[in-house]
């Protein structure tokens, strides 16, 4: 691809230069105007047939022939190029990254996915039902065209690589959660979208339980490793099968179905800040339940006291059923 632009951008320049060439030569050969030179040189270079402005001495003749030699052999490589980039489809995928990095220009706060395997179509579908702005890259060719075929905005490139994280937008990204199947690669991403944008929340998976702590040490908040979560999940279903199966029952699948729902201290009216649970009287007002508060330390407290104080830059976890938290987010 980036021959064949490379080609195109070198016919732009030859046909850009001979209708220069031909414009000065005529300003200073036949003392034309430049609107008269152009004029010349156009008729001239496209053989349209119209005649000269006047007759010609025989210096502009053969300045006139070399033009018109040059113009055909110029044209003609450019037909060639343009042709090549058609027939190969690189015109059209030229026009969708176009596309592509304007509409990411336009994101802001959105979350970048790195792999479209088992993983990363979860993440996908859960963002899709919270109507969450997000980003793929992906370096499959065939995955790619199944997301463009799904109308999912994504890049296609390395993940590893600074200019593909900075193409989705890491710059301006909230979130990055890189799911590629190998661990070494998720480092690598973790590193470089910890060095491009400090403030971006980074989650990466992990296979093998050595990779935990060096995810965590290049700057990944959160790090999960499924194969460890299925096992444990099948294990609990054995020892506490009624727990596990009303824990199931809780879902947060999407926007307007879920049982769980965190609330920022800092979205809430300023008249609650520094008050308390009870002050705050949630219960009453939506019927949902606050089952847990996190504090600016990133502690957790699990079914907090109703004399707990709703401090700054803290968090809610609050149960209600999918109509309660739908009443919660239109107060709140």
């Amino acid at each position: 691809m980036k021959i064949l632009e490379s080609k195109i951008n070198k016919t732009v320049l030859l046909v850009v230069s001979i209708m220069a060439v031909g414009t000065i030569g005529y300003m200073s050969l036949s003392h034309y105007s430049f609107i008269d030179a152009m004029y010349m040189t156009v008729i001239t270079v496209t053989t349209v047939g119209f005649g000269e402005l006047r007759p010609f001495s025989p210096e502009e003749k053969v300045f006139t022939i070399f033009l018109i030699l040059t113009s055909i052999t110029v044209f003609g490589y450019a037909i060639s190029a343009f042709s090549e980039y058609l027939v190969s489809g690189r015109l059209f995928e030229h026009f969708k990254h176009k596309k592509v990095e304007k509409q990411i220009a336009h994101l802001k706060d959105h979350t970048i996915i790195c792999g479209y395997g088992r993983n990363g179509k979860q993440a996908i579908l859960k963002l899709k039902n919270y109507k969450k702005q997000f980003v793929v890259v992906e370096k499959n060719k065939e995955m790619v065209l199944g997301l463009d075929g799904e109308g999912i905005l994504n890049i296609e490139g390395d993940a590893t690589l600074d200019e593909t994280l900075l193409k989705a937008g890491i710059k301006k990204a909230a979130n990055l959660i890189t799911a590629l199947p190998s661990d070494a690669d998720n480092l690598f991403v973790v590193l470089t979208a910890s060095q491009l944008n400090k403030n971006c929340k980074v989650i990466s998976r992990a296979s093998n339980e050595s990779s935990y702590s060096k995810l965590k040490i290049a700057g990944a908040d959160n790090v999960i490793m499924p194969d460890k979560l299925g096992g444990d999940h099948m294990a609990s279903l054995v020892v506490t099968p009624d727990v596990i199966e009303f824990v199931d029952r809780l879902t947060i699948e999407g926007e307007y179905t879920a049982n769980l729902e965190e609330v920022a201290v800092n979205d809430l009216p300023k008249e609650y800040l520094n008050k308390t649970l009870l002050d705050l009287d949630l219960r009453r007002q939506t019927g949902c339940t606050v089952i847990g508060f996190k504090n600016v330390g990133n502690d957790y407290v699990i079914n907090p006291e109703a004399d707990c104080k709703l401090t700054k830059d803290s968090q809610l976890i609050v149960l209600g059923r999918p109509e309660q938290i739908i009443k919660l987010r239109e107060l709140f």
